[in-house]
């Protein structure tokens, strides 16, 4: 096969749209095992026609060789003519890498062949990243889950609700929350979101207020912190407290995130974290589910997938009196952690205060040179709050048309910027059709039809940031200027 060869996550959409750009370097895709392989020099006829023929077994081969990066594009119009002025050629959406010790502990496991947390005669990978936790977090619990979603469906489950009990939970929020809720057997009634990305307090105290006047007082609430931004953590949980009302807190963005000096999570029931590819620790899927309470501790163990004797291999762990109580009650939903994961786990919580601190540093930089755009509304920190600020959120003080143009602007420019309302976007209440609103939310609704996002990855160099700001300042002009 012809040289230079690419091997892509997947195929980027400019790639099937257009006919110069990657058309003039006459590239082309074939599908190899749920991977692009994009090799130079073969006809594009073959892209524009759709086809897509097994590799042969020579392409097969040439895949341990290649070397995962992709190649850099000229930014360009919808006519195919190079786009004047600012641009950016680094895909945002880049997770951050795993550290040295991680990959080097990944590989001994895949030698050993001990990738199974309850693996006999090994110290279990899973078993010290949920230690790990427990000392950053300051939890007495922590269970490794397979995802952040199943531990919210678990965290649901030991807290005690049952097929048919409503769940209050934010309107904005990513569409796992409210399948944890409908995995669970209950139904999603949906809080409004303030400007800020948070639950509304007083919304929620309305919801519960109807809910009572109606004789059904609704006693679970599901909080999310939405890309890390915090509600009035005070307010929510006293109202909580005041109704009776069992808290299981999103954290998916929210580890290292504080609350007046303490981990965000620790006032509620249960707490779980991500360490899914695109959150501050990336183990490529994963999740952590903790909690104060050894019981529930013990039933999560015991659904994610411990059974027998089992519990004697955790490193931190409620006492096995406590489990032999629970264990012949609780169903095994085979949820585990991976201990490949957990090897990718460890070291990021060990560097996370080091890395909290570059996040922040950037976002800082990048957003004081768009602070004075008139047309872009950042939502604002609490200073209650310790934040981890490793994405921009932008409210675009635009009309619907203008926002269409901004997004085409920077997707042009090389910022493919998301908008949350978005037709297709998982985070747009009404793609869940599987548990879809009884109640109208036009606060939520006109927030998200202007709220874009814009992840700000860790391997970005302090120009990068500069360069996205121009590129951003750019995109504004070519829409209010034009």
């Amino acid at each position: 096969a012809p040289q230079p060869c690419w091997l892509l996550p997947r195929a980027p959409s400019h790639l099937m749209a257009t006919k110069k750009g990657w058309g003039a370097r006459s590239a082309t895709v074939l599908l190899l095992s749920n991977v692009f392989l994009c090799v130079d020099g073969l006809s594009v006829d073959f892209l524009k026609s759709g086809a897509r023929p097994l590799a042969s077994p020579e392409a097969r081969g040439l895949l341990p060789r290649m070397v995962a990066t992709v190649p850099t594009m000229p930014a360009q119009s919808e006519d195919g003519e190079d786009c004047p002025g600012p641009t950016f050629d680094k895909a945002i959406s880049q997770p951050d890498p795993i550290p040295e010790e991680g990959r080097a502990r990944a590989m001994e496991l895949m030698e050993s062949g001990a990738l199974f947390r309850y693996s006999p005669g090994f110290l279990s990978e899973t078993s010290l990243a949920e230690a790990d936790m427990v000392d950053y977090t300051g939890f007495k619990y922590s269970v490794g889950f397979n995802s952040c979603g199943s531990a919210l469906f678990i965290g649901l489950k030991v807290a005690g609700v049952q097929p048919g009990d409503k769940v209050l939970a934010n309107a904005f929020s990513f569409t796992a929350v409210p399948s944890a809720i409908h995995h669970a057997g209950a139904e999603p009634v949906y809080v409004e979101s303030t400007n800020g990305y948070t639950m509304c307090a007083e919304d929620l105290r309305a919801k519960l207020d109807a809910a009572e006047a109606e004789g059904s007082p609704i006693k679970f609430l599901m909080l999310t912190h939405m890309r890390g931004k915090v509600a009035d953590m005070d307010t929510i949980h006293d109202l909580a407290e005041e109704r009776g009302v069992t808290v299981v807190e999103d954290c998916a963005h929210a580890l290292g995130i504080q609350w007046k000096g303490v981990q965000l999570g620790r006032r509620a029931s249960v707490a779980c974290y991500s360490t899914q590819s695109a959150k501050v620790i990336n183990s490529g899927e994963g999740g952590f589910f903790c909690t104060d309470d050894e019981e529930m501790a013990a039933r999560a163990y015991c659904y994610a997938g411990c059974y027998e004797q089992l519990y004697n291999q955790h490193v931190v762990s409620p006492p096995a009196a406590v489990f032999d109580r629970v264990k012949r009650q609780t169903p095994n939903y085979s949820l585990r952690m991976s201990d490949l994961a957990a090897a990718c786990v460890r070291p990021q919580i060990t560097n996370i205060e080091q890395r909290i601190a570059r996040y922040n540093e950037m976002y800082e930089r990048i957003t004081s040179q768009i602070a004075d755009v008139p047309e872009f509304d950042i939502p604002p920190y609490d200073e209650r709050v310790r934040p981890v600020k490793d994405s921009l959120q932008i409210n675009l003080q635009m009309s619907d048309e203008q926002v269409g143009a901004f997004l085409a602007a920077t997707k042009r420019r090389g910022i493919p910027a998301g908008l949350f309302g978005s037709p297709d976007n998982a985070r747009n209440f009404r793609c869940w059709e599987y548990a879809l609103p009884k109640t109208d939310l036009p606060r939520t609704e006109r927030l998200i039809k202007i709220a874009i996002d814009i992840r700000l990855p860790a391997t970005f160099e302090p120009e990068d940031f500069d360069q996205m700001a121009a590129v951003l300042r750019a995109a504004r002009d070519d829409v209010m200027l034009a």
